[in-house]
């Protein structure tokens, strides 16, 4: 068989996208889809459905697969995730699915662990290691407060490069479609570093109403998280700004792609014409 064959083989198998209902997968998928090429959707309501918790449903969603966008809630770096990854990457290397995209967090000691988990199993890899996302604001935990006016948070005076969504996602699908990629890892951040105290003022224009910005002590967070009945483990992600080993922008979308990456600015204020912070 001709590498050309080969090529065209592995073009027509199906991508597997674990959280194809979430923030990136979501993404991912679409843009695989625009491209012609055939998608599955790895979650729990998928067919057949996909449960990072259940290793009986891995096999059946890998079937006829030959590449794999992997995604990890509620996040790589919390306890068994790294056991989990490196499980399913072995799987999906023994089944046909060589290429794995792993979508890692910027700075998480215990993403690394997960990274190295998955590099183990012989895959063709690509990690992208992320900041945080502008998604946040719009699409999830800091959604409800943007609405409320404000945004309660154990951050202090700290700085994040918030990446867009889209941009990663357009990194995912290159690095799953074009062998340049393999075996590199891009760390993508936005272009701008922003306080919370910045961010507050951009939601406030966008929207046009005072969106208040109000530091919190990390137990005062943890508190509100058992509230809502969600992971305490979320505010020790919030280490990650406040500890500043991920306080300067990165060039791993320019990398990757040959373009800049979104602003908070540009995304806040499309988030903002989409009505979905309207009250």
């Amino acid at each position: 068989m001709t590498n050309t064959q080969n090529v065209q083989t592995t073009e027509t198998k199906t991508t597997l996208v674990i959280g194809a209902t979430g923030k990136t997968g979501r993404r991912v998928a679409e843009r695989l889809s625009a491209k012609g090429l055939p998608v599955r959707a790895g979650s729990r309501n998928g067919q057949p459905p996909f449960v990072w918790e259940d290793p009986a449903t891995w096999g059946p969603a890998l079937e006829g697969v030959g590449a794999v966008y992997v995604t990890y809630y509620p996040d790589l770096a919390f306890p068994g995730a790294a056991e989990a990854v490196g499980a399913f990457a072995k799987l999906a290397v023994e089944r046909g699915a060589r290429r794995l995209v792993l979508l890692s967090g910027r700075g998480e000691e215990g993403a690394i662990v997960s990274e190295d988990a998955l590099k183990a199993s012989g895959a063709d890899w690509t990690v992208i290691r992320a900041n945080w996302f502008n998604q946040n604001f719009n699409e999830s935990f800091f959604l409800d407060p943007v609405r409320e006016g404000v945004l309660a948070l154990p951050t202090a005076d700290a700085v994040e490069p918030f990446v867009d969504a889209d941009d990663i996602a357009d990194v995912a699908v290159a690095a799953l479609t074009d062998d340049k990629h393999i075996g590199k890892t891009y760390e993508v951040s936005g272009p701008d570093l922003l306080t919370f105290h910045e961010v507050s003022k951009i939601l406030t224009e966008v929207t046009g109403r005072e969106i208040q910005y109000i530091p919190v002590t990390t137990e005062e967070y943890r508190a509100e998280l058992a509230k809502l009945g969600l992971p305490l483990e979320f505010a020790d992600l919030f280490r990650l700004i406040l500890d500043g080993r991920n306080a300067s922008v990165t060039s791993g979308v320019e990398e990757a792609l040959g373009r800049k990456p979104k602003r908070f600015a540009d995304f806040a204020r499309e988030a903002a014409a989409s009505g979905v912070w309207t009250v």
